[in-house]
């Protein structure tokens, strides 16, 4: 059942427009009752007119709870002659929240407290909840909506192919604007908390063995990706936080590389539009790597290249993103679009496993662990917000911690640590062999 609104309104109609006109109590329970206009002409459609006064509504409700509403003139009575049975309850609830037009508001609500490309992402979610919900249950209210309702939604994502990892994605965002609802009295209980979603499949990363690093590094020499694929493999940074490096980011005094901005994009008009975003998602995302031997040169034969072509192309080479490290001779800034289909492109025409760019990433991380670094370090490598994130991702491939546990546990019980140690390792190259073969 939905929670009644502590006030009470309808759509009204003055000279050729249309109002929301509320009616409440003021904090010394005096009745007073305001109007508020939607702009909108009385032979406006119903839907534009739904989605103008839910907004309005919201908004109206937020500084009512809060306590913010500007100080009311009671309206005169003649021009406000609202009978108790118009509104009444019933009323409220014919002209409250749509649940798709609510999805709308409460993504609006966050989109000053997360990061852009979290809200890009949250609304692409969103958009395909708002289309199959608008097509199936045409003005469904907030309060109205059920458990079984929601339930169908998930069971026909899943019956159309979609894996339960992206079928928990689309319940993350529903569960989360539902559980605002609650939390604002717009909603007594939230149903997402009732159904049953699909089994989640564990992720398994994709990734590249030493030889095959190798062979990666062989076929992108030369090419303008070579210094972004050595980074990515080396440090297992991001796409965004590759392209996000600017040369301050480089202390080659203290031998310190240091990731504190991104570089993402998306497309609008036809093109791809680039961001630069100073503030990183978490704090763990912000951290300080050693610079390593390898990569310090790669660097420093970049930023001697960049000064050569600056002063031979003079004016004609792009000042757009000075100080950024990633850039080709001209001054262009690599985008994130073209790393994605030239590294896709380049893996292709050499024949090589495919991966996907990101995979780097995994790469770096399971020859860290192969080679007995602790889950915890390559926690704070690759700037994981929780543990969690990591031994989620990882913790199949820790095989070195397991041989530790049955050398010890061969020790403690008895048996010969030594040949206990030579089977396991039989056993793991025997695994690696299989993985090999069934890529």
């Amino acid at each position: 059942m939905k929670a009644s609104l502590p006030f009470k309104y309808i759509i009204a109609e003055k000279k050729g427009k249309n109002y929301v006109v509320f009616d409440f109590k003021d904090d010394s329970g005096k009745r007073k009752r305001k109007w508020v206009t939607t702009d909108l002409p009385v032979d406006c459609s119903y839907k534009a007119l739904t989605a103008k006064v839910n907004v309005i509504v919201a908004k109206f409700y937020e500084e009512f709870l809060t306590g913010s509403l500007t100080k009311v003139k009671e309206t005169p009575k003649e021009k406000t002659e609202l009978s108790e049975e118009v509104l009444s309850d019933d009323a409220v609830c014919k002209t409250g929240f749509e649940f798709t037009a609510f999805l709308d508001y409460w993504l609006e609500t966050i989109r000053p407290t997360i990061a852009r490309t979290s809200y890009e992402s949250y609304n692409r979610y969103i958009t395909r909840i708002k289309n199959y919900f608008d097509e199936r249950y045409p003005h469904l209210l907030l309060g109205n909506l059920t458990a079984l309702q929601l339930q169908q939604f998930y069971n026909d994502k899943f019956n159309s192919g979609l894996s339960g990892n992206s079928v928990k994605h689309y319940h993350a965002n529903i569960h989360k604007a539902l559980k605002y609802a609650v939390k604002m009295d717009m909603l007594d209980v939230n149903v997402a908390d009732k159904v049953e979603l699909p089994k989640i499949q564990k992720f398994e990363a994709n990734f590249y063995n030493k030889d095959e690093l190798e062979q990666l590094f062989e076929v992108f020499k030369g090419d303008r990706l070579e210094l972004v694929v050595h980074i990515a493999a080396y440090y297992g940074l991001r796409k965004s936080e590759i392209i996000g490096l600017k040369w301050d980011s480089v202390n080659f005094e203290e031998k310190k590389l240091t990731v504190r901005r991104k570089v993402s994009s998306t497309y609008g008009g036809g093109k791809e539009m680039i961001f630069v975003e100073n503030q990183l998602k978490t704090e763990s995302s912000v951290r300080t790597f050693p610079l390593i031997p390898h990569i310090e040169q790669m660097l420093i034969e970049r930023k001697t290249l960049e000064e050569y072509y600056s002063k031979l192309l003079g004016k004609d080479f792009d000042r757009e993103y000075d100080g950024f490290v990633c850039r080709d001779n001209f001054g262009k800034l690599i985008t994130p679009n073209f790393v994605t289909t030239h590294f896709k492109y380049i893996i292709k025409k050499n024949k090589l496993k495919h991966i996907r760019f990101h995979d780097l990433r995994h790469s770096c991380a399971s020859l860290l662990l192969a080679n007995g670094v602790s889950m915890k370090a390559i926690q704070e490598w690759l700037g994981h917000s929780t543990f969690n994130v990591t031994a989620n991702f990882y913790s199949h491939l820790d095989f070195h911690s397991k041989v530790e546990s049955a050398e010890t546990i061969a020790k403690v019980l008895g048996g010969d640590s030594t040949d206990t140690e030579q089977a396991i390792h039989d056993k793991g190259s025997e695994d690696e062999k299989n993985r090999k073969s069934s890529t």
